[in-house]
Order: structure tokens, then C-alpha cells, then sequence
């Protein structure tokens, strides 16, 4: 699968640090919510119209690919970086905050883009020395189930690709560090949405409602016995409430609490068992109290589960670009990712770029208001790209 590099792609990646840093301050000021980057893409399609040698295409509104067909027969290897915002309201002082009230770039997205774009100039320039065929994929919606993953393989994006690789940039790993995983790295990240509903009335008079909210404690209790007392200690399970809200004032027992949480596992029938196991609790402990409820549970991305042979080209690469200071072996996080989508076509491996930087003041984490990288890791993002690109395909 590998060919040695004779490329200095180093000296290029360098060329484009000036332009990658600009795309991603461009794009953070201005952010798009899932399923609406109607102005993100528009941009990306320009900037790779305007590099040359790409055919483009708009796999769905607002998505974009661009494929690099070498001058030479080979496989065809798929790099993806998506694009969306957060509905987050940004509370960073720099020069390039957000314009968009309410909307933040608070996951790196930002930077995953214009790391692409950096990677798709560079390699247009370089289409003779090709074999095979490099697709980029910018997707929309990775924020939101059911996620523009999906959305872009049934598009045919992924038709005739051999394998796939992606990247996140991740502030709890210091600038300078690659993080590679084998096999399992990230969870599927289902949710719940659960109503209980009882009969509401005045507080001094208890006997004659059926408490939603003492109810709704109950079940919240309850329902982290599945992951302490009915899942093996052995298997990766969260159970996280995340919402919960009833009642509007003091002395008032509300007819309903509304529950909301999230999932989180790598083991397919674990994952498939669990809206049994947890309606069988929700169910016994409403009847015991002659509340009623209503129960929602979906099924959100497939894990992110690397496949071996393609993580050991990454971690080839992050050894003999950046030594063995820069690779760091990470252990699977519940996270979710949908990534994966893709990886249901052909073999691939995702990745994290280290793009902390507690001398800076780079520390705070995913999805805070606060949250930003430290830039000079958007150049060890292109590296990356770069150099796996020519050892996949040459």
C-alpha cells in the first residue's frame, strides 16, 4: 500500500501556512449552522475553482467535492473536512470572532476546511506526479443527525473509492502531538427524548397529584443502574441526562418533566439493546406511580472504528515527518463522529492533530464559547494530508 516520498511536500505544506491561516479566520468569522453553509461552501467551491486542475461538483446544497484525477493509473483515496458551526453564542476577544450572533465555529470545523483547501492546492499543482485519483470531500452537518455524512455517500461520493481518511483537530492534545487509534476510537452517539407525565396541582396538596417530578428523579436514578448493575464492567457504556425540565414556579407540581440524554457505546448489540432496557425501567417505575410517558430513541452515527492497515500508514507518517515526539497513541473516547459514514464504503482511519497550547492559553475545550486552536497546528494538518496521500497512491 505505501510507495516512499520523494517530494519535498515539508517546504510546500510551509508555502500555504500563510494562506491556511487566513481561510480559517475567514470561515470562523463567518460561521454556518448544519445543513445551512450555504456561504461556506460557495466559498470553498471557489477557492478550489480557482487552484485549477479539480473537477468540482455540489454533491448536496451545501456540501462540496473536488476530485484530482492523476496523470497516472492507481487507486483512489477520499479525504474529507467538514464545515458546520455550533449554536453557540462565541465569547473570544480576538480580531476574527464570529459575526454571526449565536453561531460559533466551537469544534475546529474552521480549521479542518481550510486545512483541506491547503492540501487541495497543493496537490493540483502536483497532478502528474499522481497515481490514482485524490477526492476532497468538504461536508456539511456533521453537528446534526442525521448528519451530511450520510447524506454525501448516498450521492455516490464514495463510489469507486478504495479508502478514507480524515482528521480532527483536538484541543486536549497538546500543538506538535498526532494522535493515532487502532480500531475502535470513537462511540455512536445515540439520544433519548423521554416525557413524563403526571397530574399536576398545588404544592401543599401532594396527595392529590401524581408528582412528574419525583417520578422523573426516579427514572434518572434508575436508569444509570443499567450501565452500573446490568452492563458488563467490561463493556464501554455512557448513559448521560443531559435536559431536564418541568414546572414554572414554586408551588406548582407540574403535570410533565421533559428528559433528554444521549448513549454512547462501540458494541453494535449493547447499542441495540438499550431502548429495551431502558423503557423496561421508565415503563415500571411510572406504573408504580400511575404516571404515563413517552419514549423516543434514536439511533445516531455508526462508530468510528479505524481500520488497521490504513492507521498503520498514519502512524508510519506521523514517525517519519515529525518523529517519535510528535505521535501519540490514544485510547478510544465516547465522542461521536460521522465519519463513519464513509467508512461503511471503504477502509479508513480517522486522526487527531494536537491543537492545544497551554502557553497560550489554547486550553479550553470542544463546544465552550471560549474555544480556539492554536493555528500553527493547522500546518501539521496539511503534513499529514500531504505525505499519506503519496504513500497511499505515490
Amino acid at each position: 500500500m505505501t510507495t516512499s516520498v520523494t517530494v519535498d511536500l515539508t517546504h510546500l505544506a510551509e508555502e500555504v501556512k500563510e494562506d491556511v491561516i487566513r481561510w480559517r479566520r475567514y470561515l470562523h468569522e463567518n460561521p454556518e449552522l448544519s445543513f445551512q453553509e450555504e456561504k461556506t461552501a460557495q466559498f470553498v467551491y471557489e477557492k478550489l475553482q480557482s487552484f485549477g486542475q479539480l473537477e468540482l461538483s455540489r454533491p448536496t446544497k451545501t456540501s462540496v467535492m473536488a476530485r484530482l484525477i492523476g496523470g497516472q493509473p492507481g487507486k483512489t483515496l477520499a479525504i474529507r473536512a467538514d464545515m458546520d458551526a455550533l449554536p453557540i453564542e462565541e465569547e473570544n476577544s480576538f480580531e476574527f470572532v464570529s459575526k454571526n450572533p449565536g453561531v460559533m465555529h466551537a469544534c475546529g470545523h474552521d480549521g479542518h476546511t481550510a486545512m483541506l483547501l491547503g492540501t487541495a492546492k497543493i496537490l493540483s499543482g502536483m497532478k502528474e506526479k499522481i497515481k490514482g485519483e485524490v477526492r476532497f470531500f468538504f461536508q456539511h452537518g456533521e453537528e446534526l443527525f442525521p448528519g451530511g455524512g450520510a447524506e454525501m455517500v448516498e450521492a455516490g461520493v464514495m463510489d469507486g473509492v478504495d479508502l478514507v481518511i480524515g482528521t480532527h483537530l483536538w484541543s486536549p492534545l497538546e500543538k506538535g502531538k498526532v494522535g493515532i487509534t487502532y480500531g475502535a476510537m470513537m462511540a455512536s452517539p445515540d439520544a433519548f427524548y423521554l416525557t413524563i407525565k403526571g397530574k399536576g396541582g398545588h404544592a401543599a396538596l401532594p396527595h392529590q397529584t401524581v408528582d412528574s417530578i419525583a417520578v422523573a428523579a426516579q427514572v434518572v436514578t434508575n436508569l444509570q443502574h443499567i450501565v452500573s448493575r446490568n452492563t458488563d464492567p467490561l463493556d464501554n457504556l455512557v448513559l448521560s441526562v443531559c435536559k431536564f425540565a418541568g414546572g414554572t414556579t414554586h408551588n406548582v407540581i407540574p403535570g410533565s418533566v421533559e428528559i433528554c440524554g444521549t448513549v454512547r457505546s462501540f458494541d453494535q448489540k449493547l447499542r441495540e439493546s438499550m431502548p429495551v432496557k431502558m423503557e423496561r425501567v421508565i415503563k415500571g417505575i411510572t406504573e408504580a406511580h400511575e404516571a404515563t410517558y413517552e419514549f423516543k430513541y434514536e439511533y445516531g452515527y455508526n462508530p468510528v472504528v479505524n481500520d488497521d492497515e490504513v492507521t498503520k500508514v498514519l502512524e508510519e507518517t506521523v514517525l517519519e515527518v515529525f518523529g517519535e515526539e510528535g505521535l501519540e497513541l490514544m485510547k478510544p473516547n465516547m465522542g461521536g463522529e460521522d465519519f463513519s459514514a464513509f467508512m461503511q464504503k471503504a477502509p479508513g482511519a480517522f486522526f487527531y492533530v494536537g491543537a492545544g497550547n497551554e502557553e497560550k492559553g489554547i486550553t479550553y475545550p470542544h463546544h465552550h464559547s471560549r474555544f480556539t486552536i492554536d493555528e500553527d497546528a493547522l500546518e501539521i494538518g496539511v503534513k499529514m494530508f500531504l505525505q499519506t496521500t503519496f504513500k497511499f497512491l505515490g
